[in-house]
């Protein structure tokens, strides 16, 4: 991009997600105008965003997600009349011939008309643009695209729902990470055979109960929060490592793009060999090579790996080949009717084997019945943690006071 063009176009803002039929429609304008790219755009105070796009953006430096300034674009002018519908060659009509935006992103032609939605309040504007003149185009061009218009209607009172919907998230998330991360709540990991706390796990814990940390952890993801979300709870968790008795571990969750996103840099300094990241399975192991770095990294300094809840899903197996983890997590949900389905104790068994060929160790998640514990024993895992054991507390004392903290 010019740097002329980078400052008539403001910071790229996050859409959600179009539906694949309004895509299409405006693949539909495209090809019955025969320009380069289609666009459905919202206003946004002072600016145009592109929620929309069909077509070669790229080439005029637009992107699902790009912003007009008011002050440079064309859309004000459309919106308020002074522009019409069509114009057939920008640079050879003088109302557009000296405009900036039609000349830095290379607009040779274009086509717009303003978008309503279901309570006939301005939306946006339906637009064609092009790299050459049309001048083909007619008025009942225009109509066409009326006509388009009028059919989003419906379509773009769902759009401005998912944006108003996914810019609270945004802003929940936002505001949680300014204000240092998640609550933290401790859980107690035991040592079955000799009964006693070996480590605690930093669990997150949000305000609003209304959202689950799964819920909240997805919907950081879904407006490109995750990594910060994670590494503030990771940056409150390393704070209360100081208060943990010196023999006890602190465990960490973080998803794969988190490891090579600022976390190594995060835990160089502290008591790396007590820490255990655990790679949580909402996100598979990259094959990047940064990623493979960050992880030789955080072993260099001591710290252990986990495979979070193995058995969940086939990304866990799949994180046992890449990761070769000093400890493999047993999801709950083998864990849980352990002791009356030889299914599970299989599986169970199986997974202390792979972990004794790759030099680590099991950790049952999940025992909430002496029955479980029993058998988890039995199958040789040699740690675990469950409420039968512990149940998390925010009180981190009350986590490792077994263990004489």
């Amino acid at each position: 991009m010019t740097v002329r063009a980078a400052t008539l176009l403001g910071p790229t803002a996050e859409v959600p997600t179009p539906s694949p039929a309004v895509v299409e429609l405006l693949g539909v304008l495209r090809r019955h105008l025969d320009m380069d790219a289609a666009w459905l755009g919202r206003i946004e105070g002072d600016v145009l965003v592109v929620q929309v796009l069909n077509g070669d953006g790229g080439s005029f430096h637009i992107t699902q997600g790009s912003t007009v300034r008011r002050q440079t674009g064309l859309y004000a002018e459309v919106l308020s009349g002074r522009l019409p519908a069509l114009i057939p060659d920008t640079l050879a009509d003088p109302r557009t011939a000296n405009s900036p935006v039609a000349r830095e992103l290379d607009i040779r032609s274009y086509a717009a008309v303003p978008v309503m939605d279901g309570d006939d309040a301005l939306y946006g504007l339906l637009g064609c643009i092009a790299h050459r003149p049309h001048h083909e185009l007619r008025e009942r061009d225009a109509r066409f695209l009326q006509m388009l218009a009028e059919i989003l209607r419906d379509s773009v009172t769902d759009l401005q729902r998912m944006w108003q919907a996914r810019s609270q998230v945004w802003l929940d998330v936002s505001r949680l990470i300014d204000q240092g991360g998640p609550a933290l709540a401790f859980q107690p990991v035991f040592d079955l055979e000799q009964a006693r706390i070996i480590g605690v796990e930093a669990l997150s814990r949000f305000p609003d109960a209304s959202r689950s940390t799964t819920q909240w952890f997805a919907a950081a993801g879904a407006v490109g929060l995750t990594v910060e979300l994670e590494l503030a709870a990771v940056r409150r968790a390393l704070g209360a490592l100081p208060q943990i008795p010196a023999r006890i571990g602190l465990a960490v969750n973080v998803c794969a793009t988190t490891l090579s996103a600022g976390l190594v840099e995060m835990v160089t300094g502290t008591d790396a060999e007590r820490l255990l990241v655990e790679i949580t399975e909402h996100e598979r192991i990259a094959d990047a090579p940064e990623v493979t770095r960050a992880l030789d990294r955080l072993r260099r300094l001591g710290v252990r790996l986990a495979a979070d809840d193995v058995g969940a899903g086939y990304a866990g197996l799949e994180q046992l080949v890449r990761l070769r983890p000093e400890i493999i997590k047993m999801d709950c949900s083998l864990t849980q009717g352990i002791d009356v389905d030889p299914a599970r104790r299989a599986v169970a068994t199986g997974l202390v084997h792979v972990a004794e060929e790759i030099g680590g160790a099991v950790i049952a998640e999940g025992i909430e019945t002496t029955g479980e514990l029993r058998t988890t024993r039995e199958t040789g895992i040699r740690y675990g943690q469950g409420f039968l054991l512990g149940s998390p507390t925010p009180v981190l004392r009350d986590a490792c006071v077994a263990a004489g903290g």
